[in-house]
């Protein structure tokens, strides 16, 4: 099968599970074309993987200091460049476009007529999901952004709809050999300007604090390592921490629920979907939530206990085969299958 695969840049989860089904459908030997947009691709880290690869414009939220700026979203978006690569895009011969909340792959594939996939958490939205109040813009951007005629939706929790569970990157399900180290935690606040995540941690130091985000090189500064990107540094940490503090997008609370880390995040303002997941984290009693950088909320989390591994199967087997078979309205056999394989009863 030719299959026109769209991935969102914007954000690392995005590319992470992307990754993850495309490398499994090439091995089940389908041809994959990938197009990314949403970053400029001097800004795209360890996308090899996916080549033959395209890096068009897209669409691109804009954020400053753990919020959603929608006026500066609005003042880059270039109407003009996203509907001519939609109209332009070479979709000759292409059987299934998949779309991991990708817009110009699926606004061409609803305008050439052509069968579409959407793929990733937001897809889960679809269903009877816990989802915050939010706006009618918010809402209709979510629903709406990138939109499919079936959804391979992923959750941390099917709610009894046809939702598969997260999808972990291979080398996580071997860290059971890795040993957690006491008191390292990892924090990955990307929306939010180091010297604020700094300000939060400095009092703690009875922990060492791991911190990705907006930081460009490696130091050290008493208990606080600062980490520069690095996709093996940043999984490395994550299996030897004890526990996470992290916005509340999707992937990574997936990856530290699948290992058994204690969870804090911190869901960006004004953005539906992970005021959404901070919602779910309460609802199915997975972490803590935090609506700003709140010192108090932060020292009752660092006394939490550890929590269980979930255990989630490989998720991308089972959307691959579903993908492969063809039978796509037989979605659900193919999620009862991926949620009866995880390690804890969800």
């Amino acid at each position: 099968m030719k299959i026109l695969f769209g991935v969102q840049g914007t954000g690392n989860g995005h590319i992470s599970r992307s990754r993850e089904l495309v490398t499994r459908l090439r091995d089940s030997g389908h041809e994959v074309e990938v197009i990314i947009s949403g970053r400029k691709e001097e800004e795209l880290k360890e996308i090899e993987v996916f080549s033959p690869y395209r890096v068009l414009k897209g669409l691109t939220l804009v954020t400053y200091r753990g919020k959603m700026n929608y006026i500066e979203t609005m003042f880059q978006l270039d109407l003009g460049r996203l509907m001519s690569d939609v109209f332009t895009l070479d979709v000759n011969g292409v059987d299934l476009v998949i779309t991991d909340f990708e817009p110009v792959t699926a606004m061409a594939a609803r305008i050439k007529n052509i069968p579409s996939m959407g793929f990733g958490h937001q897809y889960a939205f679809c269903y009877h999901v816990p989802m915050a109040r939010g706006n009618v813009f918010e809402r209709y951007t979510l629903l709406n952004f990138a939109p499919a005629q079936y959804n391979a939706g992923l959750h941390w929790h099917h709610f009894n709809e046809p939702v598969f569970p997260p999808v972990i990157p291979q080398s996580l399900y071997d860290a059971g050999n890795v040993k957690p180290k006491e008191n390292k935690v990892l924090v990955y606040l990307p929306f939010e300007e180091v010297e604020d995540v700094s300000r939060l941690l400095v009092p703690f130091d009875n922990h060492e604090f791991y911190i990705y985000g907006k930081v460009r090189d490696d130091r050290d500064d008493g208990h606080l390592r600062y980490r520069g990107y690095s996709r093996e540094g940043f999984l490395r940490d994550l299996q030897e921490s004890t526990g996470v503090v992290c916005n509340a997008g999707f992937e990574l609370p997936g990856e530290a629920l699948h290992l058994g880390k204690k969870l804090l995040v911190r869901p960006l303002d004004g953005q539906i979907e992970q005021e959404s997941n901070a919602l779910a984290v309460e609802e199915l009693s997975l972490g803590m939530t935090m609506h700003s950088l709140d010192g108090d909320v932060l020292k009752d989390w660092l006394l939490k206990p550890d929590r269980s591994p979930m255990g989630f199967s490989k998720t991308v087997n089972y959307i691959a085969e579903w993908i492969t078979k063809g039978q796509w309205d037989d979605l659900p056999e193919y999620v009862e299958a991926a949620w009866a394989d995880c390690l804890i009863d969800s």
